[in-house]
């Protein structure tokens, strides 16, 4: 009588054990980016800042500008395997973690080119959003810029990805939230007014 309680209890932890290494070597459903470059490793020795850069946030976003696909293709190439996901969420934690946030002053609205914020390595709310939706539009992400009172930020649609980054349908990314991992938001945002502009 004993003996087969203690195969069957055997055979139940082989089980557990199993279903719990198995996952960790099997392939990632949710991959983590890895090694994502710096910004002195992507930015082009020569870089030209248009002086005629338009100022509407529409023109500014630009994903076939040469410059901005291989900067976006040289992230994604060198932190993640094939996955739209892990290249997503490569190109935000690039632009989180190389871009300083620096108020316009005050009165003054000022729009910058994804390639001047690449240069100085500093925007605004707005001009890093631009970026942010910019360098996603380049690695086939779609994205949009979304706009709360006195705060820009972006959101993405990746259908493929995990619920718990999504608010409805879509994934927010505000890359001035230096604590924020991928789909995080400060809470105040969350249930703030939006007004979406399609790019």
């Amino acid at each position: 009588y004993k003996d087969p309680v203690k195969y069957i209890l055997a055979g139940f932890l082989i089980l557990i054990i199993i279903a719990m290494i198995v996952p960790h070597y099997a392939v990632r459903l949710d991959p983590e980016p890895q090694n994502i470059p710096n910004i002195g490793k992507v930015l082009p020795l020569s870089i030209e800042i248009p002086e005629n850069a338009p100022r509407d946030y529409q023109e500014l976003v630009n994903p076939t500008n040469p410059t901005i696909k291989q900067i976006a293709d040289t992230i994604a190439a060198q932190s993640c395997k094939q996955s739209r996901i892990c290249h997503a969420k490569a190109v935000y934690y690039f632009v989180r973690d190389n871009i300083n946030y620096v108020a316009d002053p005050i009165g003054v609205e000022y729009l910058e080119d994804p390639i001047e914020v690449l240069s100085t390595a500093a925007a605004d709310c707005e001009s890093g959003a631009i970026l942010l939706a910019s360098l996603q539009e380049a690695v086939g992400v779609d994205a949009q810029l979304v706009f709360i009172p006195g705060h820009a930020l972006v959101r993405i649609s990746l259908p493929e990805a995990r619920a718990k980054y999504k608010i409805g349908d879509y994934i927010y990314l505000d890359w001035t939230c230096k604590t924020c991992a991928f789909g995080e938001i400060p809470y105040k945002d969350i249930k703030a007014e939006k007004r979406i502009l399609e790019v």
